[in-house]
């Protein structure tokens, strides 16, 4: 029987808060994890990390959820990551102290923390992350234990927007389907579902391995076998309610085959039979995305918004179809390709997200090259002159021999003949 989780719970408020206003446009409810978390495990601990001083509105709620607020002074300094420091210490001396919780989850979009949950899964701890698509790491998201999407977790006709949106009309008075997308997400609904195809090649590899152990493919075992694969995995991406109504909506396109009843399923592949087109990697809607970036360089050098972006996209490539890549939303798109350093985002509370190009478009400058030494020049030897052969150096002159030096007495006697008069001859 599987050990019961005991969860301690750890929000980093000021990061979520802004993520979920920014992307979904609606106020962070601490409820809607709680209660994704509580269909897991029993939650032992809440802990909420802020400056509550300046979150008047959300201390309520958290008190309704008996969740307890950990005050963060910021120094003078403004220091940004005080409560990431706070969180991952707190949460580490629970995991030394409290031998009885073995799971913890943390509710942020922060890439800071994937230390942290490595760190507890290396002492063998189950972690959950609770953030938007839209806003958390690909790569925290694929390092838990298990990805719980805040979009997952919205009711399909619920609202938190204070102000309705207009409704949008094309030219001749319809609704263009591309906006359907944004209206949902300005309403604060759920995306629309992805398509089966998308989720096949997860189940695939999944049922391959439960082959390979030569252990039966249940309902409870396939879904731990693909969030072992991919955290991320979340059948409500796909419409369905629970994990049973994505194998029946499986089963229905007839991509495997399920035998048993009562909640004991079994599910098989079908022999040989797969979708008719393999859905497109996430990676390939890349180079579209480079072509935009690159054509409106000049705006982005102030920064976009998402919706700006998402406009220039459809404007110069009315084909594109995040759906077709596994994206439910634009801003889901985008935090993918923050990841993959072709763009850089912002949120924004008023603007949304802002977007800048990333570290791609900006290649690191090269080195300066170092001054080469100065080289000497060697002196060329001087060539032996061997008789008989030519040669066009003239042989080397003997040295001039040292010029001789009269002894004193000699320059005492040259110098009277010099200064003596001659004596004149007598004549007779």
């Amino acid at each position: 029987m599987q050990e019961r989780l005991n969860i301690a719970v750890f929000v980093d408020y000021d990061n979520i808060e802004i993520g979920v206003k920014s992307t979904l446009r609606r106020e962070f409810d601490v409820s809607l994890p709680l209660g994704a978390l509580k269909e897991r495990g029993d939650i032992v601990a809440k802990f909420a990390y802020a400056n509550w001083g300046r979150q008047e509105g959300a201390t309520r709620q958290m008190a309704e959820n008996a969740v307890q607020m950990v005050q963060r002074i910021p120094s003078p300094r403004g220091d940004k990551n005080g409560a990431d420091i706070n969180l991952a210490l707190d949460a580490l001396e629970m995991a030394f102290t409290h031998a009885h919780v073995n799971a913890f989850a943390v509710v942020s979009g922060d890439s800071d923390f994937i230390p942290l949950v490595n760190k507890l899964k290396e002492y063998g701890k189950t972690v959950f992350v609770v953030g938007g698509k839209a806003f958390t790491s690909t790569i925290l998201q694929q390092n838990c234990h298990e990805f719980v999407s805040y979009e997952s977790l919205l009711e399909d006709g619920s609202s938190i927007v204070p102000s309705p949106m207009p409704e949008r009309r094309d030219m001749r008075g319809e609704r263009p389907e591309r906006t359907d997308r944004r209206e949902r997400k300005e309403r604060g609904q759920r995306p629309a579902p992805l398509e089966l195809t998308q989720a096949m090649p997860l189940v695939e590899r999944a049922l391959q391995v439960l082959e390979r152990r030569a252990v039966q493919p249940q309902l409870g075992l396939l879904k731990s076998t693909m969030l072992q694969l991919d955290p991320a995995f979340s059948e409500r991406a796909y419409g369905a309610g629970s994990f049973s109504d994505f194998v029946e909506k499986l089963k229905k396109a007839e991509f495997v085959n399920v035998s048993g009843s009562g909640g004991r399923y079994i599910i098989e592949r079908r022999g040989g039979h797969t979708p008719e087109k393999a859905a497109p990697k996430p990676e390939e809607a890349l180079p579209q995305l480079r072509d935009m970036l690159e054509t409106h360089r000049m705006e982005l050098e102030e920064g976009a918004t998402a919706e700006e972006l998402e406009g220039w996209m459809q404007a110069e490539f009315p084909e594109f179809d995040l759906a077709k890549y596994g994206f439910q939303q634009f801003s889901e798109f985008l935090n993918y390709a923050q990841d993959k350093t072709v763009v850089r985002t912002e949120p924004d509370e008023e603007r949304g997200i802002i977007v800048h190009l990333g570290a791609e478009f900006y290649p690191p400058a090269l080195p300066e090259r170092a001054p080469e030494p100065a080289v000497e020049e060697e002196e060329d030897e001087p060539q032996p002159i061997v008789e008989g052969q030519p040669t066009i150096f003239e042989p080397n002159p003997p040295p001039p021999k040292p010029k001789k030096t009269a002894s004193p007495r000699k320059r005492a006697a040259s110098g009277n003949a010099t200064t003596r008069r001659p004596r004149k001859r007598k004549t007779d």
